[in-house]
């Protein structure tokens, strides 16, 4: 029963394959309609979804290269602005300390002079304290060698010239 079973399915019968291809374009028809139809759409959706995405990926990754160039140019002027910065308070500092060593010099060369003068002028006071005192005992001691009181004024004229006679050290 198995052969005659299976030797019916291989011999061809003309109205099962009119049945099955009416069937099959039946199928087709209606896969056609209600399958492709919303597949292809969807297909097509997603296609143009997955484009909008590589596009939209695509423009971020410039606008971020665009960013990093422009955070990069960013760095290397500020950068270039700290340096001058730098550049400008060292050479500020430089020239406020010069500017201080030459005042505190000029106060040196200052004070040097007017002690250089306080000296002279004590050294001048000194030797006329010194002649007035030398004067007077030169007088002094003319009285007793000559025994003889001269007048005040001649005897100061004589001491006077004769310390001008002297050599000024």
């Amino acid at each position: 029963m198995h052969t005659v079973i299976a030797a019916g399915l291989l011999s061809p019968n003309v109205g099962l394959i009119v049945w099955i291809t009416i069937t099959f374009l039946l199928l087709l028809l209606v896969l056609r309609r209600f399958a492709w139809g919303p597949i292809s759409k969807a297909l097509a959706e997603r296609e143009a979804r997955i484009e909008e995405s590589i596009t939209s990926a695509e423009r971020a990754l410039e606008e971020a290269r665009k960013v990093q160039a422009d955070n990069e140019k960013a760095r290397r002027e500020s950068e270039q602005e700290a340096q001058r910065i730098l550049r400008e308070a060292r050479e500020t500092a430089e020239k406020l300390r010069t500017e201080e060593v030459e005042k505190t010099r000029e106060q040196i060369r200052q004070m040097q002079a007017q002690a250089e003068a306080e000296i002279e002028r004590e050294k001048q006071g000194a030797l006329n304290e010194l002649r007035s005192e030398v004067a007077d005992l030169a007088i002094r001691a003319a009285e007793k060698i000559l025994g003889e009181n001269l007048d005040g004024g001649r005897q100061k004229k004589l001491v006077n010239d004769f310390l001008e006679d002297l050599p000024s050290n």
